[in-house]
């Protein structure tokens, strides 16, 4: 099917033909231990035909990266996705205390998301595959990106969600001319999905097993990118990465390139991972010990992407191999930072997203973050994805009188803000 030799389990180790295994480990599965698979290469060919220091003439997308996705250039599906920007805050790093703070930037992908690396490697290998359908479930960014690539491949795309999520979630995911079906619960949503692949054939994209697994192993492998272009656009690697993590799809698709890089001999070591969680049910696992991810207590919150009140073990290991920790950050805490970020380096990312960087005084605390080394904290979305939850949380717009005089007095009273002296003429 192109590249990959193989899928093999982040748990026990079996290996699987590259195939249509979307489930995790069978092996795994039938014995409660629900565990995704890793997609392998033949490495030694890898390093014979890629150098990541002559990419001049690449496409300036996650392709450029092509020996190590899951299929092979002519086969992808692009809309121009990856080579996010890299951005330094010193600003907000000064707030924070950090000597050197870098913001990845995924809400300039062609939906607005990280989640379109998932989906351009997922939809890519669905037309390579020769599917049918593309299918998954989603309230939110996955859909999005899952129609938009389903649209750009040619391909028919069932998305199944819930009734209540944002109304620009909505729009897009409808504009791309996905077949939008909404079902009761998120668990419904799951079930339907299950039951498409297993029945009917389907492709999916996104998270469908419970217990959780991951999404699909080859999607999964698009998040690489990310830790490549971290490398190429900083210029070495960063000590920290910081994720706001739910299923921990993109935290260990990170943490993959990450590694392979250093087996390939590309770079010298990988960077301490830090997953921001809303519930905590990796930081619960880590603090207990568990080998598994165990549901902790749920509510409502801002953070819709990430609002999972349990995790998968991909995301888990991730922490265990490079040394990190899960902390919690609450929804007054997101929403002070999606301010504060917009407010003192012009980017509005979506609530959801900042949580990377509203835990990371959490993890100064703890010390698991030295603040004098270098800090990259992925920004996953754009605020435009759900802007009615921002309106909430800002002051109305009020009215004043239309002279100067009557702008000072507004300025002063409302923002606290002196216009000064007049110019003379």
């Amino acid at each position: 099917m192109g590249q990959p030799t193989g899928l093999r389990c982040i748990r026990c180790g079996a290996e699987y033909a590259a195939g249509k295994l979307f489930k995790g480990c069978p092996t795994c599965l039938a014995q409660g231990h629900p565990a995704n698979l890793a997609v392998q290469y033949d490495y030694t060919e890898v390093q014979r035909r890629f150098d990541p220091r002559r990419l001049d003439g690449r496409p300036i997308t996650m392709w450029r990266y092509h020996e190590l996705l899951p299929v092979e250039p002519d086969h992808a599906v692009s809309i121009g996705e990856g080579m996010t920007p890299l951005v330094p805050v010193p600003r907000l790093a000064e707030r924070l205390g950090l000597r050197e703070l870098y913001v990845k930037n995924e809400a300039v992908n062609p939906t607005w998301s990280f989640k379109d690396r998932l989906a351009s490697a997922a939809v890519s290998t669905a037309r390579s595959m020769r599917m049918p359908v593309i299918t998954g479930s989603s309230s939110g960014n996955a859909g999005a990106a899952t129609a938009a690539y389903s649209a750009r491949a040619g391909l028919p795309c069932v998305m199944f969600t819930t009734q209540q999520f944002p109304l620009a979630m909505k729009v897009q995911m409808a504009v791309y001319g996905t077949r939008l079906v909404a079902v009761p619960t998120i668990y419904d949503r799951w079930r339907m999905v299950e039951a498409c692949v297993d029945q009917l054939g389907w492709f999916p994209v996104t998270v469908f097993v419970y217990p959780l697994v991951g999404s699909n192993p080859y999607g999964i492998e698009g998040y690489k990118t990310m830790a490549f272009e971290m490398v190429e656009q900083l210029g070495r690697v960063p000590d920290y990465v910081v994720y706001p993590v739910g299923a921990g799809d993109a935290f260990s698709g990170a943490w993959k390139g990450f590694v392979e890089y250093r087996q390939l001999g590309y770079v010298d070591r990988a960077p301490i991972m830090l997953a921001a969680e809303v519930f905590g049910p990796l930081e619960h696992a880590l603090e207990v010990g568990l080998d598994h991810v165990e549901e902790v207590p749920w509510g409502p919150t801002v953070g819709i992407s990430v609002g999972l009140n349990t995790s998968a073990l991909q995301g888990l290991n991730v922490l265990r191999e490079s040394g990190g920790l899960a902390a919690r950050a609450n929804d007054d805490e997101m929403l002070a930072m999606q301010r504060e970020l917009a407010a003192c380096e012009g980017i509005y990312a979506e609530t959801s997203s900042v949580l990377s960087l509203a835990s990371i005084k959490h993890f100064v605390e703890r010390g698991a973050l030295d603040p004098s080394r270098t800090v990259v904290a992925v920004l996953t979305s754009s605020g435009l994805k759900d802007p009615e939850t921002t309106q909430k949380h800002l002051p109305e717009i009020q009215v004043a009188e239309p002279t100067l005089a009557g702008l000072a007095t507004f300025l002063r009273d409302v923002y606290g803000f002196e216009v000064g002296v007049p110019l003379s003429t």
